[in-house]
């Protein structure tokens, strides 16, 4: 279903395509800004909030994964990334960049629809209550599970979307391992080994945000032959 109240941005240097993907969003119940390139879409974002950028990889100027690493520096709205490259090592510089999600061109307007309804349900909702603890204890970062945010002391720490979706699906069950296929398809992904290796992507990323050190995590471990499973103090 789509959020009638969503403001999606799109921002691509192909005019016929931000025109047909403008109007195509806008009869599914969107509100739709555009901009030309990199440089519009930051003028746009400074007076303007946004509720997911759907942006263009390959654009003049500054292309999209490099806006997409410059911009996850401040802000945690989701980017849906559209590229013409299919290779499995453009993806993950995406993801890495700080991507929620990707679409490689041609694709059909209706997946688009599809990508875009899914990151938006694993945004955070207002007033979500449940049976479990307030707080995880990760070392100095502690996780609220009933507001979705994450803090290092006194610091909140920018998730993304899908980073946040990762945390409440561990946080649900902590201790517990998640598979990676279970992970993709509850992240509302296609089944399949190059969506298992954008989650480790996103796992990677995440860890960057809890860990000491990434590379021995202490909090969100690998449990070999099981998945991923988070390990509060």
């Amino acid at each position: 279903m789509t959020d009638p109240d969503a403001h999606l941005l799109i921002v691509d240097d192909d005019e016929r395509i931000r025109v047909l993907l403008q109007k195509f969003l806008i009869r599914h119940g969107f509100l739709v800004s555009a901009a030309r390139d990199a440089a519009h879409a930051r003028r746009i974002l400074t007076g303007l909030d946004f509720d997911l950028i759907v942006l263009d990889v390959m654009m003049p100027g500054e292309d999209g994964v490099s806006f997409t690493r410059s911009y996850r520096e401040t802000a945690a709205t989701p980017i849906l990334l559209l590229t013409a490259k299919g290779e499995t090592e453009d993806r993950i510089a995406g993801l890495e960049a700080g991507a929620d999600d990707y679409l490689v061109k041609p694709f059909e307007p209706k997946e688009l629809l599809l990508r875009i309804n899914a990151i938006l349900r694993r945004m955070p909702e207002t007033g979500e209550t449940d049976t479990k603890p307030k707080f995880l204890a990760l070392g100095p970062v502690r996780y609220d599970c009933e507001t979705g945010e994450l803090w290092r002391g006194e610091e909140p720490v920018r998730l993304t979307a899908t980073e946040n979706q990762l945390m409440r699906i561990f946080s649900a069950t902590p201790g517990e391992a998640v598979t990676r296929s279970d992970l993709v398809e509850r992240l509302g992904r296609d089944k399949g080994q190059a969506q298992e290796r954008a989650v480790d992507v996103q796992i990677t990323r995440l860890r960057k945000k809890i860990e000491e050190d990434p590379k021995q995590p202490r909090y969100l471990q690998t449990v070999r032959g099981a998945g991923y499973m988070l390990a509060p103090e």
